[in-house]
């Protein structure tokens, strides 16, 4: 029942971080409370995909290979490309395992208690990622029982939900997609548009994620980041990988029928009240996109690239008179999705780590009790760190600060993640 390292969390962080460990000859074990790829499976709608090419997965070891490395994989393809990475290497990974506890043993290590028992390690990695209690705020409960309500976790496809019109509450990337793909679907959407930043998806002859890369923007760590660990809590910039790939323009939608509102900030009997904020966030996004354009351009023009050259942006819809409110059983309204966001919940680390939030406190994922890392989470080294194609890099370092203190650091050190291509 000990393990030199116990991995809690079977997603792409904990298999990663087993990889490395695994090619490291270091004793380890892993446990996941549901099945590999839990969330990608059971938390994603049916059209979900994702907003980077295919080239940036890049796991450890399993770099995409697959023959479309400018498209964006599906949920049902991303479940099985981290199907796959698990079959490649065999992690000793227990799922259907719960995670209750983790504390330190007097003398020394780390005490796991789990739905299997009790176990203890030398050293603890904390793979669960960021996202953990779905947001749905109180202002819900005074919507009346009859209008259905769901996060954006339990949404899967236009089909599932009542006939009627639909709120949906948020516009970061999940919030956007979702409306476009109930838009899409021919349902009446009412949109309450936040403060979310939205991205090009193409400029200049190419995905912006490319442009980005060759800069060396995913190489940016965050203490060189002009706005240093407070960009962990940003909401991400909105853009879609759907067929094929496009921006999501707002304004767009709203010339085709989609009824765009300010934040959501009270409901009074029937009454959905909106902020007099629409004008200013579809601008505030609008900015961002525009900025990152002209970042592109100086890029372009220091490096004497030659590129084409894109048209000017035109808005093709302003906000005129927009009611302040909105009365839901007139508007038709059925259900409600609320898009704003996850909580964290560590309450099961018992280990004094967190700040007065419940965010751990570390560097590169090392905390300031020895032996105890985190991995998985928004900008916990680079932009990639929580997505596939900066989790290689992370758990690679993870890997080295685990074998030192294992009193390994004279082993064979961890090949490049690019070293080993697998096909598919």
């Amino acid at each position: 029942m000990h393990h030199g390292v116990i991995i809690i969390g079977g997603g792409q962080a904990g298999l990663s971080v087993s990889y490395c460990l695994q090619r490291l000859g270091i004793d380890h074990i892993g446990f996941e409370q549901h099945q590999i790829a839990h969330s990608w499976r059971h938390k994603r709608w049916d059209s979900f995909c994702l907003v980077t090419p295919n080239w940036q997965c890049q796991l450890p070891g399993f770099p995409y290979s697959d023959d479309d490395p400018e498209g964006f994989m599906g949920r049902d393809a991303i479940v099985e490309y981290i199907e796959r990475y698990a079959s490649h290497f065999n992690p000793p990974i227990q799922t259907g395992v719960t995670v209750q506890r983790v504390r330190q043993r007097d003398g020394g290590g780390f005490e796991v208690l789990t739905s299997e028992g009790s176990f203890t390690a030398d050293q603890v990695v904390v793979a669960t990622g960021g996202y953990h209690t779905p947001k749905i705020p109180r202002l819900a409960e005074r919507l009346a029982p009859e209008v259905w309500q769901l996060h954006a976790a339990e949404y899967r496809n236009p089909e599932s939900l009542p006939a009627g019109a639909v709120l949906v509450v948020g516009t970061g990337q999940s919030g956007c997609q979702i409306a476009e793909d109930l838009h899409l679907a021919g349902r009446q959407v009412h949109l309450c548009v936040g403060g979310a930043p939205r991205s090009p998806r193409r400029y200049r002859g190419k995905d912006v994620v490319e442009w980005l890369d060759q800069m060396g923007y995913y190489d940016l760590a965050i203490d060189d980041h002009p706005q240093k660990e407070t960009v962990r809590h940003k909401t991400n910039h909105y853009v879609t990988g759907r067929d094929g790939g496009h921006e999501i323009d707002l304004r767009h939608l709203a010339l085709q029928g989609m009824g765009l509102h300010g934040r959501l900030t009270d409901i009074q009997g029937t009454r959905l009240i909106f902020g007099d904020d629409l004008k200013q966030n579809l601008d505030q996004a609008d900015a961002v996109a525009e900025s990152i354009k002209r970042t592109i351009d100086g890029y372009i023009e220091k490096n004497n690239i030659e590129a084409p050259v894109d048209p000017p942006y035109q808005s093709v819809w302003e906000p005129e008179v927009i009611p302040s409110d909105l009365d839901y059983r007139e508007a038709n309204i059925a259900s409600v999705i609320w898009c704003i966001g996850y909580g964290i919940d560590y309450s099961w680390v018992e280990l004094p780590v967190f700040d007065g939030q419940g965010y751990p406190g570390h560097r590169r994922g090392v905390t300031a009790v020895p032996g105890l890392y985190f991995i998985g989470l928004p900008w916990l080294y680079t932009w990639g760190s929580a997505r596939f194609s900066g989790i290689a890099r992370d758990a690679e370092y993870l890997a080295e600060q685990i074998a030192a203190r294992a009193g390994n650091s004279h082993s064979r050190p961890p090949q490049s993640v690019n070293e080993v291509a697998i096909g598919s």
